[in-house]
């Protein structure tokens, strides 16, 4: 063998191993997001018998959106979008000692920013409340609203550190430890949920909130100290690559910023169609993040770190096979979870009927569930195509996309739940969760155009093809879903809860079934190698054999 084929074989070897941790990555991602939406299921449960869609939980809603706005920009989404990609260069040149001061200074200078914007927000809470937020709520969930958005702060100082740390674990290519630190938040908020509500009422989420975020701190430290992490106690605001990170972040706050305005539009606008709007759209809100969770956030953390590496090589036709892998597999996943979700959600939601949430609250939640489900797709995909800008170090296109997406879903908004015309009820929830859906779809259009341009291709006609498919077997799994029914329905049994978790459970489990043993017979090629990935055993399964799906 000569010494080309020895490289040649070795890179081979390389990529292949590197494509079997982003899946097993992934799939360990997956996993406990899983853990971590049953969590937040078991609370939805509870909190929706307890709250129902009234004007509690109306106030709590609106008294998270400034907290979690604070910790989107400047510590969640805004600062690892264009951390990760100048640390992870750092680690991949081996400057350690460099990428060290850069995490420090980040982390020193978002605390201050996030200690600043919070006093700011504690002082302007009640202009807030009435003027932005929930203009049309009663002096009474108005005021529970104002006092609840000054307690949730604190969470954000938490979150400030927090998710720095997560960037950092991410950039090491360590994933465990942030995928803990969700469930671990979730189980601080249904420690509140199950023995501080009862005594303080919602005010017990709050409280539970903040001790989860606290949770999501503590789990991450061992990981920073596998990793040897220094801290550094200074500014270092003359640091070219703090500099740098700022000059990525601040398009991408613009950005964040316009697609939270969206949320909030969604709250104002909720607060006008009457008490338990806003709720109701919260709740089909949750439930659509479920499986856009387990899906697009999962994969989309996994590759960001890979796509931010080729981008600092250059390796271009690297970039195109990890984002249309990603991207496959996202359809994949994504269209029959949609589909799935328009089939089973109204008996799934009935679940959640008891106390103060009815069969009426079921309903007027179904009609915003059926309208976000288009969202499970395009904000699954969202999370790949944005990052692939991301990873580039361009932040300035998305935010383009998304103040375009917004303008679409302002204006939908208002025409949809008739509010434009003066005829608008809570029945018209649907129309905020419609055009919500609808202007992502157009913001994601916009970025896959301009990336197909930027990156002279993405292997566009592979992804065609493979959505096709997955539409196709979609729709079977969809007639086998629906047979289920039928047959459930010729017992007789309706209206009974465990009539309706058998029904629910195994038309999940036929579904899926169902699902893919029609993606293979359709010959969708990601799923059989996906498949010899997860189940395969010691050194007996042929790697060449396998095709690198991202």
């Amino acid at each position: 063998m000569t010494d080309t084929e020895t490289l040649d074989s070795g890179t081979g070897k390389q990529k292949r191993k590197h494509t079997k941790h982003i899946i097993q990555s992934t799939m360990m991602l997956i996993v406990m997001f899983a853990i971590s939406k049953g969590i937040s299921l078991v609370q939805t449960f509870l909190i929706a018998r307890e709250f129902g869609i009234g004007g509690e939980w109306d106030a709590y809603v609106a008294a998270a959106r400034i907290p979690d706005t604070i910790v989107l920009l400047m510590s969640g989404g805004a600062l690892n979008f264009a951390f990760i990609p100048v640390l992870s260069g750092l680690l991949a040149k081996g400057d350690t000692e460099r990428a060290w001061k850069l995490a420090s200074h980040v982390a020193n200078t978002i605390f201050v920013s996030a200690l600043f914007a919070s006093i700011l927000s504690f002082i302007f809470t009640p202009f807030i409340i009435h003027n932005v937020i929930a203009p049309a709520y009663s002096a009474e969930t108005a005021a529970l609203s104002i006092s609840l958005m000054r307690t949730l702060l604190i969470g954000t100082m938490v979150f400030s550190i927090s998710f720095i740390m997560t960037g950092i674990l991410h950039s090491h290519h360590h994933f465990l430890l942030p995928a803990l630190a969700p469930i671990i938040n979730d189980i601080g908020i249904l420690f509140g949920v199950l023995f501080l509500v009862s005594k303080f009422g919602v005010r017990g989420m709050v409280y539970g909130s903040i001790l989860g975020a606290i949770l999501h701190l503590l789990i991450q430290i061992p990981g920073l100290l596998r990793f040897r992490a220094r801290w550094y106690m200074e500014l270092g605001w003359n640091d070219p690559h703090l500099r740098q990170v700022i000059k990525l972040m601040l398009p991408r706050v613009a950005g964040l910023g316009v697609s939270n305005i969206n949320v909030i539009i969604m709250t104002n606008l909720g607060s006008r169609l009457g008490e338990g709007a806003t709720s109701a759209i919260d709740w089909g809100w949750r439930i659509m993040q479920i499986p856009q969770t387990l899906i697009g956030t999962a994969m989309g953390i996994v590759i960001f770190p890979t796509l931010s590496a080729l981008s600092e090589v250059q390796d271009e036709q690297g970039k195109r096979t990890a984002m249309s892998g990603a991207l496959r597999f996202i359809m994949i996943a994504t269209i029959p979870s949609a589909i799935g979700m328009i089939l089973i959600g109204q008996p799934l939601l009935s679940l959640l009927e008891g106390g103060a949430f009815d069969a009426s609250s079921t309903m007027i939640v179904y009609g915003a569930l059926r309208a976000f489900t288009l969202g499970i797709v395009v904000h699954s995909m969202m999370e790949i195509v944005a990052r692939s800008f991301y990873a580039d170090k361009d932040t300035v296109t998305p935010l383009m996309a998304a103040i375009v997406g917004a303008v679409i879903n302002v204006i939908l908004a208002y025409i949809l739940t008739g509010l434009a015309t003066g005829q608008s009820d809570i029945t018209k929830v649907w129309g905020i969760a419609a055009a919500n859906s609808i202007g992502v779809s157009v913001e994601v259009s916009i970025l896959i155009w301009i990336l197909r341009r930027c990156w002279r291709g993405i292997d566009e006609n592979t992804i065609a093809v493979t959505t096709l498919k997955t539409i196709a077997a979609s729709l079977i799994m969809g007639l086998a879903v629906i047979a289920v029914e039928v047959v459930f329905s010729m017992l007789g049994l309706s209206g009974r809860v465990l009539y309706t978790v058998a029904l629910v459970g195994v038309q999940t489990i036929v579904g899926g079934i169902v699902f893919l043993i029609a993606t293979l017979l359709l010959g969708i090629g990601e799923v059989r190698d996906m498949l010899k990935m997860i189940f395969r055993r010691g050194q007996n399964v042929d790697l060449d054999s396998v095709e690198p799906v991202g």
